[in-house]
């Protein structure tokens, strides 16, 4: 690790990481964490040694002029802070990085080691995967932890997938053997239109993000950002009769699927942002998490609506 600042004192820390590559579809999740770097104006005061982890074949390093000085930027994963104000001020250490080329372990282990000193309390881990999901309909988020009684208190699901993994997988499980609660958000992004950058699957981790630890989150032009994306493919798709045909069809079996939900969980979730979004600031309650919702009506979470590939959100 190289300490590029001294480690602050932080209030509440919640540690946020997303990583370029295999779990990033669409760069939805990198951008995520991006967005929240730029609009809090975080301060970096760590950075991995990018000797350790990164190939640079694979990712290899630029080169840049500063005031008619060569420099070079090596690819590495960079550790900042942002405070959250409010009545309820809290910190967030923002992980923004590329997935490491080898020492997984070592470097999760790390991540970990800053994480205990911090005194990080939760770490959520953004995703983004490819799935059978229509562009004209919501972003479908998964909210995974290995941790039962987590997954109670917040409403997630315990994960069970088995196969291939990423960092994501791999940090999300060292921080269970470590003892650190641990969440992983995965949006779903249509794999028709997979190339970033799809705003629309940032915004809606955001969002997902912003329920999860109880913070107002700026989007700034994210929104309008969304929406000129969704027109942009809404134009591509109606010069194609296949891929317009195809839509269809995802969007038919969307809606079948969401159908019962209709009047339950996923209204009362939207409500509840509304209404924090115009007082200005979360719910009241004493702790961090989700106000408890009203029972579903008999339908199925839209966390549990898994269509094609998108059951491949391992964590």
């Amino acid at each position: 690790m190289i300490e590029l600042e001294g480690v602050p004192e932080l209030i509440d820390p919640v540690m946020v990481a997303a990583f370029e590559g295999w779990n990033d579809a669409g760069d939805a999740a990198s951008t995520a964490v991006a967005h929240l770097d730029r609009e809090w104006k975080g301060e970096v005061f760590a950075a991995l040694d990018a000797e350790d982890y990164y190939d640079f074949q694979v990712n290899r390093p630029t080169v840049w002029m500063d005031d008619g000085v060569r420099k070079i930027t090596w690819p590495t994963t960079r550790l900042s802070v942002v405070r959250v104000g409010g009545e309820k001020p809290r910190d967030l250490v923002l992980v923004r990085g590329i997935e490491p080329s080898m020492r997984w372990r070592s470097f999760c282990n790390e991540l970990l080691g800053f994480a205990h000193e911090l005194g990080v309390e939760l770490v959520v881990i953004l995703g983004a995967l490819l799935g059978d999901t229509p562009h004209t309909r919501p972003v479908p988020i998964s909210g995974t932890t290995s941790d039962t009684d987590l997954a109670r208190r917040m409403d997630l699901e315990e994960t069970k997938y088995e196969g291939p993994t990423g960092i994501v997988g791999v940090l999300q499980e060292a921080c269970t053997h470590a003892g650190v609660p641990a969440v992983s958000l995965w949006a779903a992004v249509p794999h028709y239109v997979s190339q970033p950058p799809n705003p629309k699957a940032t915004l809606a981790l955001l969002n997902r993000l912003e329920d999860l630890i109880d913070v107002r989150i700026p989007l700034g032009e994210l929104p309008e950002d969304a929406r000129a994306w969704q027109v942009g493919v809404d134009q591509l798709a109606a010069e194609d009769s296949e891929v317009a045909e195809y839509v269809q069809t995802l969007e038919e079996a969307r809606d079948t699927a969401e159908l019962p939900e209709a009047s339950g969980e996923a209204i009362a979730r939207e409500f509840e942002r509304y209404l924090r979004r115009r007082d200005g600031g979360g719910p009241s309650a004493g702790d961090r998490t989700r106000p408890p919702m009203p029972p579903k009506p008999g339908g199925r979470d839209e966390r549990d609506e898994k269509d094609g590939d998108e059951e491949s959100s391992e964590d």
